[in-house]
């Protein structure tokens, strides 16, 4: 498939999209199952990046259903739909983390380097082979990433999903945090950092 005949689908599908909007918020259920069909398994993956059990992951998923039908005549007509839909459902991933107790957290200034008296670091950063690397793709790889970021403190694996597996700016972030973009920075840096220390025994 060509650039233009993918970016021609693309805006087809946002066109139609627009249109079930329209249609929802003026109550045709009909047309709110089609914006289902359409775009609940991108909305069901984005929240399965965010929580775990696939029971967590349903019932954000209706949350996040239950919003677009009460809200769809508030949609603004010259947005994108699925801007719309991914920021509704990681807004309902937000809210369900903020509902539990996480578990198996690792204190992050535990992950931290370390620096002696002379400004330099305590414990060596070692390279990452790039045989590891190169199959980051293999399921076993991705699942040992996931497993690691889980056990970042809430505050910090929600920034690094929402700006490294999202790709949110910092600014957008900062809003759906309600915090400042130095806060949201300061963050990521430090969940990236951590992250590393926990990913290293694997592909040091």
């Amino acid at each position: 498939m060509s650039a233009s005949t993918s970016l021609s689908s693309v805006t087809t599908i946002e066109g139609e999209s627009a249109e079930l909007i329209s249609a929802v918020a003026a109550g045709d259920n009909a047309a709110f199952e089609q914006l289902v069909h359409v775009h609940g398994p991108r909305m069901s993956a984005v929240a399965r990046r965010f929580l775990r059990s696939e029971e967590d992951v349903n019932d954000a998923l209706q949350d996040a259903l239950i919003c677009v039908f009460k809200n769809a005549a508030h949609f603004r007509q010259d947005s994108r739909v699925s801007t719309w839909l991914h920021r509704i459902v990681v807004n309902a991933c937000l809210m369900k983390l903020r509902s539990q107790r996480r578990r198996h957290e690792v204190e992050i200034e535990d992950l931290l380097p370390t620096f002696d008296e002379s400004g330099h670091q305590t414990q060596p950063v070692r390279a990452w082979d790039d045989g590891p690397l190169a199959d980051a793709q293999r399921s076993e790889t991705r699942q040992h990433v996931r497993d690691c970021i889980d056990k970042l403190p809430e505050d910090y694996r929600t920034v690094l999903l929402l700006r490294d597996i999202e790709q949110m700016d910092t600014e957008e972030v900062a809003k759906l945090l309600d915090c400042s973009s130095g806060c949201v920075k300061t963050r990521l840096h430090r969940a990236r950092q951590a992250l590393r220390t926990l990913l290293t025994p694997m592909f040091a």
